[in-house]
């Protein structure tokens, strides 16, 4: 796909957030040494990174291998973490968040959890924190105590390596919480578990999480091209039926930067996560969705995304990962259809989504996805089963 999203203003850009909440979101867009000297979330290091051991060797993965083999030890390369710092709109947001609401942070007890680099520790330590707990599983907790020494924080900032499920804090509570657990389809790779382990056994009670509020909403798309070639390639190559390629191919969601020119329907919020009171059951779930046709045209997929908010804030900050919002790392998740729909203006596409965590690895995400068209040109009953591996 490799989509450009349009939405590059240079200048400080407002985005919808929460779609039918008459709310909006601010975030700025930093300049290169902003960047350079103080930008970066590290998304989900998650604390199992712990059991990663070796990197497995490609001859050795087999047909049971799924993402928690390989998973644990991919934070501990500097690639990833420089994806992640170069992410602007994510990493502005929680420095914003940080730098413009001192009150949050000033004397408190802090703990980062998945720390990566320490670049949240780092913000944190400049705020004012009383002192903060960085913990890191992967083999960047290392590198995380020199970042932390070279910057003079080493008496406010403790690196701890190990999972946050496993190891000892040498404080009893602690005031706040802060994490960048979003994966892609804000549940894969399953670290938000940590975070609401963490907040039930360390944090103070009228502590808070940073961030508190994460929304998961669903779209659908005109996709012909890509779709031709990702998904139809199979039924012909180079002249071979490798047809049982494609039905494998369909079950396995797309992470692309989708072009908002393609988007045919309304977006509708599927689920919102309290992440300072939820359980860690509440990730999975079944919603209904109703998506309405805004123009005649063809539905090839359906794209989910989400928003992540932080109320605590004097002013409400956040950052959406939507395609009519500045791209992120996280991009969208594609979903492509059996069917091709053929709707016009005004129809709805109805259905439900079911989402889990796999129970063999619950680092995956199983996705069952139902969904109906009574239209003009295409009346269309069907599920279908996705698995975020």
């Amino acid at each position: 796909m490799t989509k450009k999203n349009n939405n590059n203003n240079e200048e400080e850009e407002f985005v919808s957030f929460g779609h039918n909440l008459n709310t909006k979101i601010r975030f700025e867009d930093a300049d290169e040494d902003e960047v350079a000297e103080g930008s970066g979330l590290e998304a989900a290091q998650d604390e199992s990174m712990c059991e990663a051991g070796e990197s497995t060797d490609a001859a050795e993965v087999t047909d049971d291998t799924t993402s928690a083999d390989y998973y644990f030890d991919s934070y501990s390369h500097f690639g990833i973490h420089e994806e992640m710092l170069k992410d602007v709109v994510r990493t502005k947001t929680y420095q914003n968040v940080i730098y413009q609401n001192k009150f949050l942070i000033k004397d408190k007890i802090v703990l980062d959890v998945g720390a990566g680099t320490g670049i949240l520790s780092l913000f944190c330590a400049k705020a004012g924190a009383k002192h903060v707990y960085a913990v890191e599983c992967s083999q960047m907790a290392d590198m995380a105590k020199e970042i932390v020494k070279a910057n003079g924080f080493s008496d406010v900032i403790t690196v701890l390596k190990g999972k946050i499920e496993e190891i000892e804090l040498p404080t009893p509570k602690v005031d706040v919480i802060i994490s960048e657990w979003m994966g892609y389809f804000l549940l894969f790779e399953n670290m938000l578990d940590s975070v609401i382990y963490a907040r039930n056994k360390w944090l103070v009670d009228g502590g808070i999480v940073l961030p508190d509020k994460a929304s998961l909403f669903l779209t659908a798309i005109e996709d012909s091209e890509y779709k031709e070639d990702k998904i139809e390639f199979w039924n012909s190559v180079y002249g071979f039926d490798m047809s049982c390629i494609k039905k494998k191919a369909m079950m396995e969601p797309l992470v692309d930067t989708v072009d908002q020119n393609q988007i045919v329907t309304d977006s509708k919020l599927l689920k919102t996560m309290d992440i300072s009171k939820m359980s860690s059951g509440d990730a999975s779930f079944t919603a209904p969705f109703k998506l309405v046709a805004q123009r005649n045209d063809y539905i090839h997929a359906l794209v989910a995304y989400f928003d992540v908010s932080f109320t605590m804030c004097h002013k409400l900050l956040g950052f959406s990962t939507g395609p009519r919002s500045r791209a992120t790392h996280w991009k969208q998740t594609v979903m492509y259809l059996e069917d091709v729909l053929t709707i016009c203006e005004g129809e709805t596409i109805t259905g439900s989504m079911s989402v889990s965590y796999n129970k063999k690895n619950p680092r995956d995400v199983d996705i069952k996805l139902s969904y109906s068209l009574n239209g003009q040109h295409s009346k269309v009953s069907r599920t279908q089963h996705y698995k975020m591996r």
